[in-house]
């Protein structure tokens, strides 16, 4: 599906940069996942589900910077409050990659 949209339809998309800081197993989700909460430095410490479980290790996502969507309305999931979405692409397998920087950058930097 390619819908188009307008560059102020894409504005209202806050995409922000943060630091995982504790990463902790999920298992009241129905797919396999972590519970992740990521450090967007001024913007606070925010909770994501994430289904990552494949590719990432729990000691691997530890200090590592992702990308995220942090203005999504909060969703509950199990018993679990998700308050950012954590974006990556699917490979080839089906397993979800992270987007992050290539670079360190200051928690809470928006991408444009």
């Amino acid at each position: 599906m390619n819908t188009e949209i307008t560059f102020e339809d894409f504005l209202k998309v806050d995409i922000r940069i943060g630091t995982i800081i504790e990463v902790n197993d999920f298992p009241k989700a129905r797919k396999p996942a972590y519970q992740l909460k990521v450090d967007f430095g001024d913007l606070g410490i925010k909770k994501s589900s994430a289904q990552i479980t494949d590719l990432y290790t729990k000691e691997e996502l530890l200090n590592k910077q992702v990308s995220a969507i942090i203005n999504f309305k909060p969703r509950q999931i199990a018993n679990f409050m998700s308050e950012v979405l954590v974006i990556g692409v699917y490979n080839t397998d089906g397993n979800v990659v992270l987007l992050q920087p290539s670079k360190t950058v200051k928690n809470s930097e928006q991408v444009s």
